[in-house]
């Protein structure tokens, strides 16, 4: 079932960029498994951190470096003793697990979803 719909004034709103994980540590007082990840934005807006619950498909070794999707401009949420500032960008596959929204060759950290 969908959503109302928004307008499009509505969804620009929605500050979405290209970041890169710069770092990748355990989470062990998140409720559900997670990563705490370090995550570079650019010159504009620098580094940010967030709580992924992507454990089951990715492991911290390949996460390092790899460039994903986040909502940059929601309020920061507490997330037990972690502050979590952006929200990194997934969908789930058939068994419920987290799959990156990963950008396509040649973005630019930083770059604005449009």
């Amino acid at each position: 079932m969908l959503e109302s719909p928004i307008s499009f004034e509505d969804f620009m709103k929605v500050d979405i960029r290209v970041g890169r994980i710069l770092s990748v540590d355990d989470f062990p007082e998140a409720r559900k498994p997670a990563f705490k990840l370090t995550i570079d934005f650019g010159q504009e807006l620098g580094t940010k951190r967030s709580s992924a619950r992507i454990t089951e498909l990715y492991a911290k070794e390949e996460l390092l470096n790899k460039l994903v999707i986040a909502v940059v401009n929601f309020p920061p949420k507490q997330i037990g003793p972690f502050i979590s500032e952006v929200l990194v960008l997934g969908v789930p596959d058939e068994h419920g697990r987290v799959v990156l929204v990963e950008p396509g060759e040649g973005s630019l950290v930083g770059g604005r979803l449009f």
